[in-house]
């Protein structure tokens, strides 16, 4: 029984072109479009399978949906006189409804359930007026990226500068309030002092008049007792010679 037509739509449709120099990575492209109204399971083959790295391999294309393969060509030694042998191969089948496991859909499936398609591989050297028209236009974007990206690189700068003296102005607003409240409770730490000191002051006048006033009233009353004892004398001597006049 002969297999159904590929229902994907492949771009390109026979042939994936490699661009030189193969001295690095070579990357070519491969849509797959879904136009069907069902979900289409396709896989990616290649006969030289160590030359080539395909991202992604394999999956599921929603109905409407593309998928684009990047078909990576490792570095070779590029001989002009030899021809590409190498080939690719779109596999594909209508997703079942109830699927779950794709591989094991891939198992299952019967061949006559299975579509293919198949690509040549070219290789391609670029020749020496494209060499230096390639050269020439990346030169003319590689000017004209640096000249955006220097006016890019001047307007962050401007407006960097802007920010830096609105930064600038908050700062020295924050340092005048800093200074002014440092000065406010210097004020206050002096008026504490000074409070303080007369305090001081006040506690040591009154100390002082007290222990003046003590001495005060002790000298008085050392002033009294002499007076007293005087008198006492006074009294005993005029008794004496009251005594010896009677006598």
């Amino acid at each position: 029984m002969a297999r159904p037509e590929q229902v994907l739509v492949l771009e390109p449709q026979h042939e994936l072109k490699f661009r030189g120099p193969f001295t690095d990575v070579v990357t070519a492209t491969l849509k797959l479009t879904n136009p069907t109204d069902r979900n289409v399971c396709f896989k990616v083959k290649t006969t030289a399978p160590r030359r080539y790295c395909v991202r992604p391999n394999s999956g599921v294309i929603d109905p409407g949906s593309s998928v684009n393969v990047s078909v990576m060509l490792q570095p070779f030694d590029y001989d002009p006189n030899e021809k590409s042998k190498h080939k690719f191969m779109v596999q594909s089948m209508l997703a079942p409804y109830d699927m779950t496991d794709m591989e094991g859909v891939w198992k299952e499936a019967k061949p006559e359930e299975l579509m293919d398609s198949k690509l040549r591989c070219a290789f391609e050297m670029p020749l020496e007026n494209d060499k230096t028209h390639e050269s020439e236009s990346n030169k003319t974007v590689s000017s004209s990226a640096s000249s955006v990206k220097t006016e890019h690189s001047v307007l962050p700068k401007s407006a960097s500068a802007s920010l830096d003296d609105g930064e600038v102005k908050k700062i020295m607003e924050e340092c005048k309030r800093l200074q002014m409240e440092v000065q406010r409770l210097r004020d206050e730490n002096k008026q504490i002092r000074e409070d303080d000191g007369l305090r001081k002051r006040k506690v040591t006048s009154m100390a002082a008049s007290h222990s003046s006033s003590m001495a005060t009233s002790a000298m008085r009353d050392e002033g009294l007792s002499t007076r007293v004892l005087a008198f006492c004398v006074l009294f005993f001597v005029i008794g004496v010679i009251i005594g010896k006049l009677a006598l």
